[in-house]
């Protein structure tokens, strides 16, 4: 079957960033995202600690935007499954952390959601290009994992753009993702190098009108597509 490139660029909102004791008004606010990102840390794989199945299976509950579920934890081939046996739409884990990322991915499928892989900065991406065959999100980090507000990496970007040829010469088939300093000035390059999902924090929620700030970013990212 042939893939299909989501149609316009798609905007995740990222609820780190939100106001975590109004989350379910939060989602509200973003009505219209294509996925709201949510960010779990386990204070081991990064240093940060955040928020967890508990709050996942309470949001799926709370909205209708499809749940993109970014694990920065330890473990993942037990403790992804059940984020997607909750509800996420699409589970994504590091491919640092684990030391069979296939069978996670299959796991997760299993367990009703899509698999996502993502690779730190520093990562490189050559080594994961035959597995990615097994997920259908990659994501990009353009910020070092743990801690929201940081600025942009642009050089991660040459990762993008190699998965994203593979992905027009129907050698993969899956959704090339962005997370980390994505606003309405970087996301022209991010859309440029071939994103197709574009992970924003601050530059949605630090703002007066969250919709319209994922309306914006959608119609930048929308002109500068490449």
């Amino acid at each position: 079957m042939t893939f299909t490139r989501p149609a316009v660029p798609m905007i995740a909102p990222s609820i780190l960033s939100a106001d975590f004791a109004n989350l379910a008004e939060e989602a509200r606010a973003v009505a219209g995202s294509d996925w709201l990102h949510v960010d779990v840390m386990d204070a081991h794989f990064v240093p940060n600690l955040t928020l967890g199945l508990p709050v996942v299976q309470s949001l799926v509950k709370a909205t209708d935007i499809p749940l993109d579920c970014h694990l920065m934890i330890e473990d993942p081939a037990r403790w992804a499954p059940p984020y997607a046996e909750a509800g996420a739409h699409n589970v994504t884990f590091h491919a640092e952390a684990s030391d069979d990322p296939i069978a996670v991915a299959r796991d997760i499928r299993a367990a009703g959601a899509k698999a996502g892989l993502s690779v730190k900065p520093g990562t490189p991406i050559e080594p994961y290009l035959e597995i990615l065959r097994e997920f259908d999100t990659l994501l990009v980090m353009s910020v070092e994992p743990g801690f929201g507000g940081q600025s942009f990496i642009p050089e991660v970007l040459a990762k993008a753009r190699v998965v994203r040829n593979l992905v027009d010469a129907g050698e993969l088939r899956l959704i090339v993702e962005i997370d980390g300093g994505i606003n309405a000035d970087t996301i022209e390059q991010a859309a440029e190098a071939g994103i197709d999902c574009f992970v924003a924090g601050s530059a949605v929620y630090n703002t007066a009108d969250p919709g319209a700030a994922v309306r914006s970013l959608r119609s930048i990212a929308t002109s500068h597509r490449g």
